[in-house]
This record gives C-alpha cells, structure tokens and sequence, in this order.
C-alpha cells in the first residue's frame, strides 16, 4: 500500500472503482488476522456454479478476487453451502480471514466496486474465529419458483421453471407432508452426491400458488445434492396428475434415485438464507423476483 491511500483501481472514469477503502501507513501483515461474515446475492444463470474452477466462470473465484482487492492481500471464502450451474442466491452466507483494517460499509460497497452486475454483497458483519459459515450453520432454506402458464417467460427467462400443463396445487401440498422430518433421501439425491450420510431432517415444505407462479419452498438442517431440485421434478410431476400424491412416500421409502423421476431445471431455484445459533444473527433477505 505503500503507506497511502488504497485504491480498488486507477482508472479515473470509472468514478465506483475510484471509491476509496482506507488511508493507512501501517502494512496489513501487521494488523491481527480478524474473521468477517459476508451475505452474498447473485444470479446464477451465467456461471458455472459457486464453486471455484480455473476455466469456468464460478462466483466463488468472483467474490475472492473482489475481496482480494479490497484487503489489499489474497483471500480465501468458505460458503454455507455450493450452488450448481444456474442457481441463484438471495442470501449466500460466506466467511473470510482478513489481516487488512477496513470498516463495514468499506467491505460491502468497495467488494461491489469489483464485482459483475450479477454478484453483489448485501451486508458484512465480524464474527469470532468459532464461526463457520458452513459447519455452524442450524438451517438451510431455498426456494422454487415455477411460472405456471401456456406461455413462455421472456422477462423471467432462467430465473424461473416454465411449466405449461397445468399444476394442482393441492395435489403437491398433499405430497410434501410425506417428506417432512428425517428421512433417508437416498432417492431425492444424484447419483453423484458425494455425502457419506443421505439422512436429512426437512423442518419445512410448503407449495403455493400466487398468480401465475407456484411456489416451493423448504428447510432443512442440510441438503443433498439436487435435492430440492429432485423433490421439485417429483411434485411438479403429482401436479400435473401423472402421479398421485402417495408417490412421493413410494419414492422416498425406494431409497433409489432412479425411482425419482426427472431433476427439475436449475433457474427456478433460490438459495434464500441459512439460520445460525444466537450469537450469530445476520440480516434477513427478502425475495424479490
């Protein structure tokens, strides 16, 4: 830093990338290492998933290089929980070790200062070293959103599921009682999940309708790999009748994924937050679409 003022860039007309962190003459290596909690928003539909990859456009690689700008030194994140390709996030939760001293508002606005439009950071908060993005998360919640109608979106394009057949809502509300609690969702995960256990405990799973868009949204302590996105295919299928409401416990007690029917596609899909234990309380997100 030179023991001046930081800039995220020299490019005097981009006036947001001018925006300036701190003035400090001491060297970041000299300041203790402190932990910061970050809520994380994005539209997943042109990246590759949050994970980082070197050839793929990912958010993860994203968000460290931002950050990496803003402390002034390289920084690594760990997420609550990876999305896939063309997921979106209402309220990613990631954690970061940083040795640079920047204040609150200098975190958010000057991470978004080196961002794409399609990422943004929401709040920043410092925790304690006990916290853990991933490992003290209690709760986990997403929404999906599919617009139900014979016609297809052009505004929503890859930020909902088009189902033109008609859906019975009512049908689908009756499955999902079947896959509250803890189950064996050895049926409901990909063939590739990794998770050595596929015991999952669902606090909550709700479907609506408003208007044109029916609704699914679910909690659970954790979840597997296409999880959500397995149980959306199989309720989508009872909604459209070709299935009756009992086929979800069926699918369920098979404990085999080919019994599941179709993974439902990826742009309906909202990370929408992750609850933690009480000394760790952070912004809520609201949905907007």
């Amino acid at each position: 830093m030179n023991g001046g003022v930081y800039r995220l860039a020299k490019n005097p007309i981009d006036s947001k990338k001018n925006f300036i962190i701190n003035s400090l003459s001491i060297p970041n290596s000299q300041f203790p290492k402190m932990r910061i909690a970050l809520g994380i928003e994005y539209a997943g539909a042109d990246f590759f998933g949050w994970q980082y990859q070197p050839h793929a456009r990912n958010v993860q690689g994203c968000v460290e290089a931002a950050l990496s700008k803003v402390a002034n030194h390289p920084v690594k994140v760990v997420c609550a929980g990876r999305t896939d390709t063309g997921v979106h996030a209402l309220g990613q939760v990631v954690h970061a070790d940083v040795t640079a001293q920047r204040s609150i508002s200098s975190w958010v606005l000057g991470t978004n200062a080196n961002l794409p439009s399609d990422v943004s950071v929401l709040w920043a908060q410092p925790v304690d070293e006990n916290f853990h993005a991933r490992f003290s998360a209690r709760a986990r919640h997403y929404r999906y959103v599919i617009l139900n109608r014979r016609t297809r979106p052009a505004l929503l394009a890859k930020r909902v599921t088009w189902e033109y057949k008609p859906l019975e809502v009512e049908r689908m509300q009756v499955a999902s009682h079947y896959l509250i609690g803890t189950h064996d969702f050895s049926s409901y995960r990909a063939v590739a999940c990794q998770a050595k256990n596929p015991v999952r405990t669902v606090s909550r799973l709700t479907v609506s309708r408003v208007d044109e868009q029916v609704i699914i949204e679910i909690s659970a302590n954790a979840f597997l790999h296409h999880m959500v996105r397995n149980i959306a295919g199989v309720l989508m299928t009872i909604g459209r009748g070709e299935q009756p409401p009992q086929w979800a416990r069926t699918v369920l007690e098979a404990q085999d994924r080919t019994m599941g029917g179709v993974t439902a596609p990826p742009g309906g899909l909202y990370y929408c937050g992750v609850d933690y234990p009480a000394p760790y309380q952070f912004p809520k997100m609201s949905f907007l679409l």
